[in-house]
């Protein structure tokens, strides 16, 4: 069975092709980078306008990467939300004109459960487990019973991480993504250096709160400054607090509910100080914590083609129209007839 996966969620246009639900024959993604580090973040205007140009060269390019054509697709699977809504538009009314043209199912995806399901692209099934989805634009915690099963433990009440580094670096002027620029700058830093808050931290709930944080940050700079021989040392007390506060509440959750398997994805999880404090936490706690490779925790896809290649599983097809969401509701497939 071939699988494609559109993903047009933001700025980045990505089309990948699975064999049976695992094997990844090809994921292209192409990024806007470039174009939206001009103006220190994406124009969703541009985003889409871009996507609309790209996405049926990258369609082609990945059919002449597995030497296929259209009519050999078995499932057409999309991201439906939530991202921006005129990206979202670009990937889903291709993704219903190919269905409709080459006579296949359409499965429409939701991006965040994608995340949380991409480490499947490299692992084999590991159920119940903890899921972190961190990016730019999202912040939550799920736990994963099965596959088209998770219950929402706790999610972002104001800036997601990603979206707080790509302000502070902004506003500083180090350029955009910000989360790498923050990453490249700290490591040699003092993350002792700055004692920024930990917000929610000692709350009872599995919530987060960067706004505040960001605020602090601010703060700081329009205090005291920052210059060349202290940057280092600011941002990577700033990305301490951050990874402290995503690792404190993920394992939290995973303690509660007797977890003792927590997966990281999204696209602030290729952050490598991340990936350190959650291994060193993990092995302290005895909880196992894996993540998808660097290149699988930004958005392509193939996460997507997974996701929707396990809802076809359970026979949920998506109809043509099927609408775009700029935010959506996390609710996953019951099998009610179960």
């Amino acid at each position: 069975m071939i699988i494609l996966g559109i993903d047009t969620s933001c700025d980045d246009t990505s089309i990948a092709l699975l064999k049976d639900g695992g094997e990844i024959l090809s994921n292209i993604v192409s990024s806007q980078i470039d174009i939206h580090k001009l103006f220190g973040g994406v124009v969703p205007e541009i985003a889409s306008r871009k996507h609309i140009e790209l996405i049926d060269i990258i369609f082609r390019n990945a059919m002449k990467d597995v030497n296929i054509k259209a009519k050999d697709i078995d499932i057409v699977c999309v991201t439906s939300g939530p991202g921006l809504i005129g990206s979202i538009l670009a990937g889903l009314c291709f993704a219903k004109g190919l269905a409709l043209t080459i006579g296949k199912p359409l499965i429409t995806v939701n991006h965040v459960e994608a995340h949380a399901m991409s480490i499947f692209l490299e692992n084999e099934a590991i159920f119940p487990y903890v899921a972190l989805v961190v990016s730019g634009g999202h912040t939550i915690i799920l736990l994963l019973e099965d596959y088209c099963a998770y219950k929402v433990l706790g999610s972002t009440r104001d800036d997601a991480a990603g979206e707080a580094f790509d302000k502070i670096a902004k506003y500083i002027g180090i350029g955009y993504p910000g989360g790498k620029a923050i990453e490249d700058i700290s490591k040699k830093g003092n993350r002792s250096y700055v004692q920024f808050p930990r917000p929610m931290m000692d709350d009872s709930s599995y919530d987060f709160s960067f706004s505040g944080l960001k605020t602090s940050f601010l703060s700081y700079v329009k205090k005291n400054g920052i210059i060349d021989e202290n940057m280092s040392d600011v941002l990577a007390s700033f990305q301490e607090a951050i990874c402290d506060v995503l690792s404190h509440k993920t394992i939290k959750a995973a303690r509660d509910f007797n977890i003792k398997k927590i997966i990281v994805g999204g696209g602030v999880a290729a952050n490598n100080r991340l990936r350190e404090i959650f291994i060193e936490k993990g092995k302290k706690e005895q909880f196992e914590v894996m993540f998808s490779s660097p290149h699988l925790c930004a958005d392509n896809g193939a996460m997507v083609a997974i996701t929707g290649y396990r809802y076809f599983q359970r026979g949920v097809i998506s109809g043509l129209d099927t609408k775009a969401f700029s935010r959506m509701q996390m609710i996953p497939f019951r099998r009610q007839q179960d």
